[in-house]
Order: C-alpha cells, then structure tokens, then sequence
C-alpha cells in the first residue's frame, strides 16, 4: 500500500460519523468509572454517592416481592401498567408531600424510573439548542449529563449574588434562545452538602418569576437530614403565595434511590398538570412504564415501613458525617478547607488553588483512597482545586483511616 493511499473507512467508523451533533455533548461519567473501585476490598472509596446495602430493608422487600408475585397479585405485578404510575404509590407520594406542605393529587404526579430519568425529561422538554439552563456553580453532574444531550448553555442561578436578571435574559438572548429553567438541589446538594435557606429559596421563586422560567427542585436527598430544623421545600413555598399547584412553575423531583433502594430505580415528578400531561407522552414513546413489579414493592414497603427505616439510615449517616468532619479537622493540612453539612451524603473539600482534584486522585490511588474530583461537577470544568467526599458508604473507622490516608496525600503535594 501506498503511503499516500486511502484507506476504507470500517463500518463503525461509517456509522458513528452518522451520529446527530448532540453526542458530542454526552462525556462518560467520572463516578460510574469511580464506582469499579468499590470490588476492590484495599481501596478506602470515598467516590460513589450511593446508600450502604448493609441498611437496605431487605426483610420488607422480600415480603413485598413474594405478595406481588401471588397467584392473584401476579397478574397485575408482571403485566403492562399505566405509564403514570402505580396507582397505590402515587397515592402514597400525595400523602408525603402533604407532609412538607406540597397539596397536590395522584395526578400531579408521575412515577419515573428513577429521578434521573426525570432529569432526562426536562431536558427534552424545556431545551432547544442554545437555550439557557441556570445551575449551581458546582451542580449534580447527572444533571449536566442529562442536560447536555439537548445542547443546552449554561449560566450560573446564586441565591446569594446574581447577576441582574435583564444581563442574563440578555446573554441568552444573544446566545439564540431564552432561559428555560433553574436547576438546583436546595437541600444537602450534591455535591456541596450545601442547603439553602428559606429566605434563599424565596429568592430562587422570585427570580425565576421575573425570568419567567421553570424551577427544578432537585429533592434526592431531602429525608437524609440529621441535624437543624426542616426547611419547607420551594414548591411548598409557592404554593403558600399562589394556592394551586396547578398555577406553581416549580417542578419537585423526588427519588426512593437514596432511602429505599437505588435499584429498583423508582422515582417521582410531582408538578401542575400540563407539565405531567407532557411527561407521561414522552414516557409513552421512551419506556412506555416503569416497571409494575418494582413500583408495587416499592409500595408496599413505603407503606409498611418508610418512616422507621429513614429514621434508621438518619442515625447511621449522621453518625458517619461527623465522624468524616472530625477527621478532616485532625488530618486535613493548612489551606484546605470543606462544607459542614447537615444531612445528605457529601464533604465538599477545596484544595489550595495551585492543586489539581484529579492529579491529586492519581497519587491518592496510590494510596489506596478514593474520591471525585470537583471539576466534573461545574459546567465549565472550572475550579480544579475542588474534590467530592462521600461519607455513607464507610464505617466511621474506615473513614478515619481513608481520610488520614488522603491528608497525607495532600500534604506530600503541598
């Protein structure tokens, strides 16, 4: 073969170059990579945000499991169902919310498979290319990577410093499209553990009146709280001022994953009608339903044991967050500093400015300790110098030692 001869290209190659535009937007995600070190038994993992399977209601879910698959039940678990959800379920999400001052009625409510699918359908919904999504400055990185696939801009939502409203209606307009939504997580956020206060959260409301867009109230972690008084959620804030959910812009997307069980992959919507009304058609085409059997014993141990099991994992985390900020404050060298939440499942650490999470996690493996490094979760890749800590998943001798480990780590950098 010549040199200067072309080759053929293969028929992946034929095919991928077939792709739409919007799969330049979709990047792997750095802890779904992270979670392979969790088979690993020497790596002290501070990476994944998920619940401890040692606190699962195993028992009440096998209960749940052999009930729904009964003589008579099996006909209804195993079959098609409606693709709003388990009627019993969503019967049960109307009366938590009620709890948190959300009035709202089984149709306001849309069961997905997960809260990330949910996230999915926002932004198949709200975004065209260049339109506006406002974010945390850092935010949940699936939401990003659920955003990205519909070519959205970023611009930044601070209750505390915005930015006047007309400079940023005025920089999307200029971008070619409009400000869609606000996305946040205003209590114990991934991947902060930051959680805004009411007056903060009324001023999510109200800038997002006078932008006159959605807010997405992101509420995985809102059970997981372990010190200080409950905020009202946003929803339930405007509704307090508007009356009827129906006449509300904010958008509440609640979860099981983090209390129940991460993988029956159940989680809710809970909005006005029409917003329903749109989800449930793009259910129809996606997946046409979660699954019925998942749903039912989801159910069935929401029912019978929600409340205890919560009241479990709330003294089990709790106890394991302060046992991760007493060894940040025993271990952690001069010019490093963290959050102090108060519940959910995250430390956020900052590193002094000249140093790299993800150089810094190169060495820390090497140690044996793990942890996600911050820049995956802006939507710029700023802020290098930022790392995630997760303290759920570890006893609170294991994390004493993982974060001596990591201290030492840092320091041998410095």
């Amino acid at each position: 073969m010549s040199l200067n001869q072309k080759t053929s290209p293969t028929t992946s190659e034929r095919l991928t170059a077939l792709f739409a535009h919007r799969t330049t937007r979709m990047k792997a995600s750095e802890i779904r990579e992270l979670l392979k070190l969790l088979d690993q038994p020497d790596i002290i993992s501070f990476a994944g945000g998920i619940p401890d399977p040692a606190y699962f209601p195993r028992e009440a879910f096998a209960e749940a499991m052999v009930k729904a698959t009964g003589e008579q039940a099996a006909s209804v678990a195993l079959q098609y169902s409606t693709s709003e959800g388990y009627t019993p379920l969503r019967d049960w999400i109307a009366g938590y919310m009620s709890r948190y001052g959300i009035s709202c009625s089984r149709d306001n409510i849309l069961i997905t498979a997960g809260s990330q699918q949910a996230l999915d359908y926002i932004g198949k919904i709200f975004i065209d290319p260049d339109d506006t999504a406002l974010v945390t400055w850092p935010t949940y990185m699936g939401a990003l990577g659920a955003f990205n696939a519909y070519e959205p801009r970023y611009d930044r939502i601070d209750p505390q410093t915005n930015r006047p409203v007309e400079a940023v209606l005025a920089d999307a307009e200029e971008a070619g499209g409009q400000v869609k939504f606000a996305y946040l997580s205003p209590d114990f956020a991934n991947p902060t553990g930051i959680t805004l206060s009411e007056e903060q959260r009324r001023t999510v409301l109200a800038r997002a009146e006078a932008l006159d867009c959605a807010v997405i109230e992101d509420a995985a972690y809102q059970e997981l709280r372990y010190r200080g008084e409950v905020i009202k959620p946003i929803l339930a804030l405007e509704l307090e001022d508007k009356g009827d959910i129906d006449a509300c812009r904010t958008i509440y997307l609640g979860s099981f994953s983090k209390t129940l069980s991460p993988g029956l992959r159940v989680g809710w919507v809970v909005a006005a009608k029409p917003v329903i009304s749109q989800m449930v058609l793009i259910k129809q085409a996606g997946d046409l339903q979660t699954a019925t059997i998942n749903q039912i014993a989801i159910s069935e141990v929401a029912h019978s044991v929600f409340d205890s099991h919560v009241a479990t994992l709330r003294e089990v985390y709790g106890g394991r967050l302060t046992a991760m900020l007493t060894a940040l404050e025993r271990h952690m060298p001069e010019g490093v500093s963290w959050t102090n939440p108060d519940g959910g499942m995250f430390v956020w650490v900052t590193l002094p400015t000249d140093m790299d999470g993800a150089e810094l996690l190169q060495e820390a493996l090497k140690a044996n300790v793990a942890f996600v490094p911050g820049a995956a979760f802006f939507a710029d890749g700023s802020n290098r110098n930022t790392l995630r800590l997760n303290f759920s998943m570890s006893a609170a001798a294991k994390i004493e030692e993982g974060i001596a480990r990591l201290g030492s780590v840092i320091r041998s950098q410095l």
